[in-house]
């Protein structure tokens, strides 16, 4: 005899495959949560390890910003120390420098021409003085283009004038100090200071 099965087993299958399908969307949340749980974990980690290194950098920045100005304070030092070392070699190299110039100017002068005022700037020195003619002015000219310690005389003003009676020419001139060799010697300390 044939049995008929009467039950609604569509419907129950319906209900099974329902419970079956909820089961696995339970299952899958479940491992979406522990798969975002993980990566949230292993993110969160490495933002801290980041974080970490990072702190040690601006430490590390920190120490070499304070390195850095030690050294630019020492190399202000330094610069101002071989400044100072330079001068005193100048000072040293040329201190018998205006014996040699009054010497010059001695030797030099031709008779007639008498100097008022001597002055130097560095190593520029200004003339003013008078003479009986102005060849007198032109032979003092001649004689310190001669000179092996001065150089390059420029006459900047010459005319006539009375003095006690009698017609002089005052003249006004420059003339500069030849120091190639002593400060061609700084220059060579200076290159083994360096």
């Amino acid at each position: 005899m044939m049995r008929i099965n009467l039950l609604p087993h569509r419907e129950e299958k319906r209900k099974a495959r329902r419970n079956q399908f909820y089961a696995l969307l339970g299952v899958a949340a479940l491992c979406a949560g522990v798969i975002w749980f993980i990566g949230h974990t292993i993110i969160a980690e490495q933002i801290g390890q980041q974080r970490d290194k990072n702190d040690f950098l601006r430490q590390e920045i920190v120490l070499l910003d304070k390195q850095i100005a030690e050294i630019k304070s020492l190399k202000q030092q330094t610069e101002a120390l071989l400044a100072r070392k330079r001068v005193i070699e100048l000072l040293e190299a040329n201190r018998a420098e205006t014996v040699h110039v009054f010497n010059e100017f001695a030797q030099r002068i031709p008779e007639g021409v008498y100097l008022r005022k001597i002055t130097q700037t560095e190593q520029r020195i200004n003339l003013t003085g008078y003479a009986q003619a102005n060849a007198k002015v032109s032979a003092l000219m001649h004689n310190l283009e001669e000179s092996p310690l001065l150089d390059k005389p420029e006459l900047v003003e010459i005319r006539a004038e009375i003095v006690g009676g009698r017609r002089l020419s005052a003249f006004n001139m420059f003339v500069n100090i030849k120091r190639e060799v002593k400060e061609g010697n700084i220059a060579a300390g200076k290159g083994k200071a360096k």
